[in-house]
Formats: C-alpha cells, structure tokens, sequence
C-alpha cells in the first residue's frame, strides 16, 4: 500500500481562506505574515491542504522510503493559535526561538497568539534558516 499524502498544494484561492478565518484580529495577522514570508523567501504564497499556506517547496525522501512534497515554511491561522511551520530537525531554530518572543513549540511547529507577540527580524531569520537548512539537506527539490 502506498502511503498517500495528506498535505499537497492545491489551487485554492490563498486570500478566500484568509477572508474565511472568523477573527478579524488573525485574518490581519495572515496578511501581516503572508507579506513578511513573501518578502523573506521571494516565494508566492499557495495553500497546502486545506488550512495551510506555504512558501517554496522541496521534494523530501526518508530512509525509510517514505517521500513527498511540502512547503519549505509555511503558517496557518488557527482557531487557538497562529501555527508557524520551519523545518523540523534544524538544530539552528532553538537558538533563534531563544530571542523569539511569546511561543510555544510543538514537533514541527512553532505556535503563537498574535504577530504583536514575535520578534519580525527573529521570524525573518528563522524563515531564512528553515529555507536553507531545506535546500540544502534536500538539494535536489
């Protein structure tokens, strides 16, 4: 059986699914980080999945055989928080995290409450990190 991935980039309008977030506070806060990740990779933004936009993509190939396609960073406006996405692995993001601001981290993830908490230059910093720690342990993408 083939594993069959969840997340792919999609055709869906990014600004429609930002206008569908229900709190005008985080459909600000989408568009205040649409611009920044924009600006920082030079990437257009596109939805992956139904709930996420990326920036960039890279094709990833486990040892396990385990393969596919995802964004090099992305963010999504949750009902809770705000998710941002960096790449897991990169051993560089703790010590960026460190001068971050208000966060929380999951595996993955890194979740805030609003782009008034952050850091902007930290968060240009860690997309920067993510997109190169990407592009180079995955140079084929």
């Amino acid at each position: 059986m083939t594993y069959q991935q969840k997340t792919k980039e999609t055709d869906n309008s990014v600004v429609e699914f930002i206008e569908s977030v229900d709190s005008m506070k985080k459909r600000e806060d989408a568009y205040k980080l649409v611009d920044i990740f924009t600006e920082t990779t030079g990437y257009e933004a596109k939805m992956w999945g139904p709930s996420i936009i990326g920036f960039g993509s890279y094709h990833y190939k486990y040892e396990s055989g385990h393969e596919g396609v995802a964004p090099l960073v992305g963010f999504s406006p949750r009902k809770a928080k705000i998710s941002l996405y960096f790449a897991p692995g990169d051993t560089k993001r703790q010590e960026l995290l460190n001068s971050f601001g208000k966060h929380t981290t999951g595996k993955g993830c890194v979740y805030i409450n609003k782009v008034a908490d952050i850091d902007l230059a930290v968060l240009q910093a860690l997309i920067n990190q993510s997109v190169q720690f990407l592009q180079e342990t995955y140079p084929n993408s």
